[in-house]
């Protein structure tokens, strides 16, 4: 694991110092595009408006338009902003850890201590599993201030980023289930039906089906070319109502179906 960050928890006068590892890795097979009708490779140029070269990423500054002007910043400029040479992790406040909506939860990383000075890390591992509190941190990222959740998992110490306030959107304009009347009879049948499937999480036990089956695919490609049989290799795929729709059956018969399927199925 190599690390992307390196700095400091800034908790009181106390100082623990860490380095982050992104917590999460993907495994989506690699796919680039190519032209339909020769199979060439599509590749992506930065070319200049006004000149009409390609130009180099180095050269490339980032700008802002406002409707009636536009400045550019340097990259020198974005360096230069005071929040770019923060290397502390700011605790500035420990609340219930049932708070904190999921919804702002954004990425995880995992903090390690230095290995000279393990002591402080220690202290506040052991201070946050004995609590049932998260820590509230503020830290600056490339190019960004980041608000996050400090946690301990076992024996190591997480960081979660966190959204801002201001980018959940509110979903007031959405229908949910309100103005819908539902009978005690159909309550208590959906709760038979989400007790039949009741069980302990195993996240080990989930896997991406789209992914193997295009691991698959691309192998079969591989061995026969452009002589591969879909149908041979999967088998025969039933065609699903292009209008969502189906039989017609109400909720209380539906619910009733799906309790007697899930009871035969676990026996």
């Amino acid at each position: 694991m190599r690390s992307v960050w390196k700095g400091a928890i800034s908790f009181g006068l106390v100082n623990v110092p860490v380095r982050l590892f992104s917590a999460l890795e993907e495994h989506d097979v690699p796919l680039h595009q190519v032209h339909d009708a020769d199979g060439g490779r599509i590749r992506y140029q930065r070319r200049c408006e006004v000149c009409g070269e390609v130009v180099e990423f180095q050269h490339i500054d980032k700008a802002y338009d406002d409707g009636e002007k536009t400045v550019v910043v340097t990259k020198e400029e974005l360096a230069s902003l005071p929040s770019e040479h923060s290397r502390e992790i700011e605790v500035v406040e420990f609340v219930p850890s049932d708070q904190i909506d999921p919804i702002l939860l954004d990425r995880t990383y995992y903090l390690e201590a230095d290995p000279k000075t393990r002591k402080p890390y220690a202290l506040l591992l052991k201070t946050l599993q004995q609590s049932e509190l998260t820590a509230i941190t503020r830290f600056a990222m490339r190019q960004k201030t980041r608000l996050a959740a400090l946690r301990a998992r076992g024996d190591i110490l997480t960081l979660q980023t966190l959204l801002w306030a201001d980018e959940v959107r509110s979903p007031d304009e959405l229908e949910g289930g309100s103005g819908a009347k539902v009978t005690p009879q159909e309550l208590k049948m959906s709760a038979s039906l989400v007790e039949s499937y009741a069980g302990d999480f195993h996240p080990e036990q989930y896997t991406d089906d789209y992914q193997a089956e295009l691991r698959k695919l691309i192998d079969a490609k591989l061995e026969k070319g452009e002589a591969l049989d879909t149908e041979a290799t999967f088998g025969a795929t039933e065609d699903g109502d292009e209008e969502g729709g189906g039989t017609v059956v109400s909720l209380m018969d539906a619910l009733k179906r799906s309790v007697e399927e899930a009871r035969r199925r676990s026996g």
